[in-house]
């Protein structure tokens, strides 16, 4: 069975989490400049089996895509093009960041790590895919 790899998509900086290979816990796996992503996902993919890309759908509390959807359509299309026999699947991302700060508050986490925007991606990428893992659990 191959992993699920979710993907936090910003132009600025992109959070990336993975199953194990059971499907059962998703763990931060990387934060990158959101133009590197598909050369790392490249380098990932030639050393470990993935069948599912879980791609983050930003929307608005009205559920209307948020300013940010536009560039995560051209990424889904470059990932398309890049990984085309990996599905991808799109999950609302909405409140994904307020629960990455509460975690890191509830972890006992100083004020200054809690700046930290990477650490915000990767756990924001990894609360989606832990969510998609409980939602899709058989």
């Amino acid at each position: 069975m191959g992993r699920i790899i979710a993907i936090d998509y910003g132009r600025k900086r992109t959070g990336l989490a993975v199953s194990d290979r059971m499907r059962l816990i998703a763990g931060a796996l990387a934060t990158l400049p959101g133009d590197k992503v598909i050369e790392f996902l490249r380098d990932y993919i030639s050393k470990e089996p993935v069948e599912l890309f879980v791609l983050g759908e930003p929307k608005q509390m009205n559920n209307q895509p948020s300013e940010n959807m536009q560039w995560v359509t051209i990424f889904k299309t470059q990932l398309q093009k890049a990984f085309p026999e990996i599905e991808i699947e799109m999950v609302d991302e909405r409140f994904t960041s307020v629960l990455a700060h509460r975690a890191m508050l509830d972890g006992g986490l100083k004020k200054k790590d809690r700046r930290n925007k990477e650490l915000v991606d990767r756990l924001s990428a990894t609360i989606i895919l832990q969510t998609y893992l409980e939602t899709n659990r058989i």
